[in-house]
This record gives C-alpha cells, sequence and structure tokens, in this order.
C-alpha cells in the first residue's frame, strides 16, 4: 500500500527533516512510525499526501508515484492540527469533505450516522463543531477520513486529546477497519497506544528510520524470563543463569521449555518459587534504545 525508499526533504536554511527514509506499509496492516518531536513523521505525511513536496523521493502509494492524485481519492486522511469552520455542524462537516471526495449523498448520509454513532458522537451531529472538545474533534477528524471508505487510512496523532475511553473506541474501530484489509499508517507519539495495536512499527529519529519490523522482531534479542524466589539461591544458581538479582534469577531464552530443567532443580532443591515471568523491551525501551543510537559518535556517517 505504500513503498518508499530515500525520501529527502531539506528545507530552506539547509534544515534537512528527511535523510533518506525507506519503509512499507502492506495491505490489512496496521503500522505505526513513532519518534520524538521535529523527529519528521508529519513532514513524511504530509508528502505522501502532497501537501509538500520531497527534496527526493521514490517508490508509490496504492500501487501509483507517490503525486498521483486520482490515487488520492481512495485515501482518508487526519491532519495532526486540522481545522473545521467553527461554524459548521458535525453533519455538515462531514457532508462537506465527502461531497469534495465525489461520496454520492446516499453513501454520505449512511456513512454520517455509521461513524457518528461508532466514534461516540451520537446525539451532536447538528451541533456546531466550535462546540466541540478537543477529544470530540479528533473523533469527528476520524470520521472525516473514513467517509470516502478509503484503501489505505493515514492518521497524524489521531488520539491527542482523546480520552481513554474514546482512545479504547477508536483502537476497536481500527482493529475492525484492518479485518476489512484496509491499510492504517498512524503517527504518534503515545507509545502504549502504539504497542497495543501495530502490526509493525518504524522508528523515526532526526529524519531516519533507525529501526522497522514486528515489535516481537525488533526486541527478540531482549527476551527473557524472570524467576522469583523465596529465600537464598543455592550456590549452583549463579553457574546456571545469565544473571542474578537477589532473589530473582534471570535466563535469556524466549522458549519456555528451556528453563523446565532449571525449575525442577530449583523444585529438587526445595526452593519456593514466587513466580516466573517472561519479559522483553517495551516499546519504550525500543524507542530509547532508538534515541541512543542514533545520538552516539558515527551514528550519522
Amino acid at each position: 500500500m505504500i513503498d518508499i525508499q530515500d525520501v529527502v526533504k531539506t528545507f530552506r536554511g539547509k534544515v534537512q527533516a528527511l535523510r533518506g527514509v525507506s519503509l512499507e506499509v502492506m495491505e490489512g496492516e496496521i503500522f505505526g512510525l513513532l519518534g520524538p518531536n521535529g523527529s519528521g513523521k508529519s513532514t513524511l505525511v504530509k508528502i505522501l499526501m502532497t501537501v509538500i513536496h520531497a527534496t527526493r523521493i521514490s517508490g508509490t502509494m496504492l500501487g501509483h508515484p507517490i503525486g498521483h492524485r486520482i490515487s488520492l481519492r481512495d485515501v482518508g486522511y487526519l491532519p495532526e492540527h486540522h481545522h473545521f469552520p467553527s461554524y459548521l455542524t458535525a453533519n455538515q462537516v462531514l457532508h462537506h469533505y465527502a461531497a469534495l471526495a465525489n461520496v454520492h449523498r446516499k453513501d454520505r448520509i449512511k456513512r454520517a450516522s455509521e461513524y457518528m454513532d461508532r466514534l461516540g458522537l451520537s446525539g451532536w451531529e447538528k451541533k456546531k463543531v466550535g462546540t466541540y472538545s478537543k477529544g470530540m474533534l479528533q473523533r469527528l477528524g476520524i470520521a472525516q477520513a473514513l467517509m470516502n471508505d478509503p484503501k489505505l487510512l493515514i492518521l497524524d496523532e489521531p488520539t491527542d486529546g482523546v480520552d481513554p475511553v474514546g482512545r479504547r473506541e477508536i483502537r476497536d474501530l481500527l482493529d475492525e477497519l484492518r479485518s476489512d484489509g484496509r491499510a492504517i499508517f498512524l503517527n504518534s507519539h503515545l507509545l502504549s497506544e502504539l504497542e497495543m495495536i501495530c502490526d509493525r512499527v518504524g522508528i523515526l529519529v532526526k529524519g531516519k528510520v533507525t529501526m522497522q519490523g514486528t515489535i516481537d522482531e525488533l526486541t527478540a534479542d531482549s527476551k527473557r524470563f524472570e524467576i522469583c524466589i523465596e529465600g537464598a539461591p543455592p550456590d549452583w544458581v549463579a553457574d546456571a543463569c545469565d544473571e542474578l538479582k537477589e532473589k530473582t534469577i534471570i535466563v535469556r531464552k524466549d522458549d519456555p521449555k528451556m528453563i523446565q530443567p532449571l525449575i525442577d532443580r530449583l523444585r529438587a532443591d526445595g526452593i519456593t518459587i514466587r513466580s516466573i515471568k517472561p519479559v522483553r523491551e517495551s516499546l519504550e525501551d525500543l524507542f530509547m534504545r532508538a534515541v541512543d543510537y542514533i545520538d552516539s559518535p558515527g551514528a550519522n556517517k
């Protein structure tokens, strides 16, 4: 759905926003792009949507070169800082933007009602959007992005300002859209949100994608088991594990079968096992590792 290589964007003053970005978004998946403020996330999205032009880019979106206007009809887009005219009602907003995408009036009526209800805005259809809270405006923005029944959905900070209940409803909706075979490209700084819903993620730091893949793939080297016991560990434990922290035995394996002999030996010695916990890096850990890498000496060479 998106296949881009070597995207470069240099603004006036030789400010390099993007420095050779390459990534893929597949059909029927949710891809999350994360990065600190100023990393180039929104710049990349604006290039995909032809709001701005890249200094250099190759690749396709929906099978067409980037900038192919007809293919943009099949893309739903929520900008990071969207502004709807405050004097319009929610229904008027949805009908206006859907009409710009040549959606038939009958379909506009059906979809507006469906998405207002699905996004928790039922009863607010005839209220002017100037009376909406920030979270409600985000929900309305997502509804707007869905009005043209897109194959690809590009959402820039979709849950910004949305309360926990609203974020859960949006995650559920995105999960349904993924099940329908749509591709969803998310920009967000809410790492916990991305970790819960994304099939794959890319980490963008200072205009470069430093990591890309499934969270399982990216955290494979960090997987381990932490075995918490009561009392002092037997002397032999230090030689049978990778690390020992007081009453916690750490074994760097991802297969539970590999730690069974250790558990059996602990039990044979009469050791009480309080817990056995599989552990891996969180998305936040990955993010910090990516930031540390790009700031390390030689990373920019």
